[in-house]
């Protein structure tokens, strides 16, 4: 029996590890915590002694690094596109806030539009406001891109800490 309940809860592990990954195209789901969940079941249910100090250290850096992503790197990339300190504050409030709008193209759609009314209202061109607007959208493709990779070495890094601590 006790085989089987480890069979099962690793299933879970695993499956909350892949349901992590839902969260960078649907954001409404909040891939961090699940991937927490995946950490929190081995931890609490098959081994509490396994996972080292450093690991858990880590993971909270990695985490800390995960839930402001998608704010600070757009931000900057509408910066860097030409943007105004107002497109970079609207940007940062339009990723929450597509978050929960018709997800995931409201997550590409409504800070990309934000952007864009917020630098015409500041009286820029089509083409700088275009271009500041389109820094959005790269902001969110690379802080997607990030937190796939950052959630991979998480993954990977428990699987090793298990690994190693069990040898």
């Amino acid at each position: 029996m006790s085989l089987l309940i480890d069979i099962l809860l690793w299933i879970a592990i695993v499956a909350l590890f892949a349901f992590s990954f839902v969260g960078i195209l649907f954001p409404i789901v909040p891939s961090v915590l699940v991937l927490w969940g995946g950490f929190l079941v081995y931890h609490f249910f098959i081994n509490d002694q396994t996972l080292s100090v450093v690991f858990w250290i880590v993971m909270g850096i990695f985490t800390v690094i995960l839930f402001v992503a998608d704010i600070i790197v757009n931000s900057h990339f509408v910066k860097k596109f030409g943007g105004s300190k107002w497109g970079e504050r609207i940007a940062a409030i339009a990723v929450i806030f597509g978050s929960f709008v018709f997800p995931p193209i409201g997550i590409l759609v409504i800070p990309f539009v934000a952007v864009f009314v917020t630098e015409k209202l500041q009286r820029k061109s089509l083409g700088e406001s275009m271009k500041a607007a389109f820094g959005s959208l790269v902001g969110f493709l690379g802080s997607s891109f990030a937190k796939v990779v950052i959630q991979f070495v998480m993954i990977v890094w428990f699987f090793l800490d298990v690994w190693i601590n069990l040898s």
